[in-house]
């Protein structure tokens, strides 16, 4: 699909969303923090802009995003949804709405917008070509983040992987990682005539997951040596879709990370949070609790209770985006967060 409305007048709805009020919000997790120091907020969205409805409000939900004066935005990535185009002017619409954010904004690749436009109905494009593109529009400046004002992060470009980035503020240990559905992109481009996964397309995926599972140990190790509060891992994929009984086919690339992550948490002594999108529906839950069947189905060895998974609105659901509070020292729990309504 071609896109909806011309730039020029996406761009203009901001300034009517920059004076719009922010409606009050519907808590998932008491905040026990505010007005305290080591007390500040970060927005997290995803799977947004879904179709040409979206599309149209999106700079407008970006403007009451702005309104609230985040530290930071993190989106977990679907700038589009699975059926339209993966055409270079979608990219380019996108960059100029993501540049609307005023603080800085950090950005990880989904499936829709390269692992899945191999599809008829997104083009039938070869997507590592696509993942290429992605890459050129979204970080071409290494170590900085996205946004009006961009902070200074520390990537894995020099491993080929800018998205890949870590940074810490107050004493929490972020990490956002380039982890996307359809198992990760070893699911076959048939759109495009594969029937299995290619020698190319396994290896891009093993080369980004190695440098996945590698953050996560960094980021722990970070935490422990600077005696951290939280680690908060960012990701697109939900490795832990409660809406189905998956297949190996379906998941069977996250394993490794999945391991490290059980690994660190179960030997770290303060909190760790995952956030991701890619279902849709907004979580909260440990699916790392001993017992939990995801152990299994893994095949992970140990468990990580201690692991709480936050998945948010997106697609049709993305009525709201969620409020990420780091509270104050000697808070009951590091992040707290609510799911705040958008009023247009």
């Amino acid at each position: 699909m071609r896109l909806a409305r011309p730039l020029a007048a996406l761009a203009a709805l901001v300034a009517a969303a920059l004076s719009t009020s922010v409606p009050g919000a519907t808590p998932a997790h008491a905040d026990d923090g505010q007005g305290k120091p080591g007390h500040y907020s970060f927005a997290v969205i995803g799977d947004v802009p879904y179709g040409a409805d979206q599309i149209a409000r999106f700079p407008a939900w970006i403007g009451q995003i702005n309104q609230t004066g985040p530290e930071f935005t993190i989106h977990v990535g679907d700038i589009k949804n699975g059926s339209t185009r993966c055409d270079d002017d979608y990219y380019t619409m996108i960059r100029a709405a993501f540049d609307l954010f005023e603080n800085p904004l950090v950005y990880t690749p989904g499936d829709n917008e390269w692992t899945d436009c191999h599809r008829a109905n997104n083009g039938s494009y070869q997507p590592l070509e696509r993942l290429a593109h992605d890459r050129s529009v979204f970080f071409d400046h290494p170590g900085l983040t996205l946004g009006q004002h961009p902070m200074r992060v520390t990537s894995q470009a020099d491993d080929g992987l800018p998205e890949n980035v870590m940074f810490r503020k107050q004493r929490v240990e972020f990490a956002v990682l380039h982890v996307v559905g359809s198992n990760d992109d070893l699911q076959p481009w048939t759109g495009i005539g594969n029937t299995t996964a290619t020698p190319a397309q396994v290896a891009e995926e093993q080369h980004r997951m190695a440098g996945a599972v590698a953050q996560v140990h960094a980021a722990f190790a970070a935490a422990r040596q600077k005696q951290d509060r939280a680690v908060a891992v960012f990701i697109q994929a939900d490795m832990f879709d409660p809406t189905y009984s998956p297949t190996p086919s379906d998941i069977s690339a996250f394993k490794p990370l999945v391991q490290a992550i059980v690994d660190e948490t179960s030997t770290y002594s303060d909190d760790v949070y995952l956030f991701n999108g890619d279902s849709h529906l907004y979580n909260s839950d440990h699916p790392l609790a001993p017992g939990s069947p995801w152990l299994s189905r893994y095949g992970i060895q140990g468990s990580a209770a201690e692991l709480e998974r936050i998945t948010v609105d997106g697609s049709s659901n993305n009525v709201d985006w969620l409020r990420v509070t780091v509270n104050r020292p000697g808070s009951s729990e590091t992040l707290s967060w609510e799911r705040v309504p958008y009023t247009s």
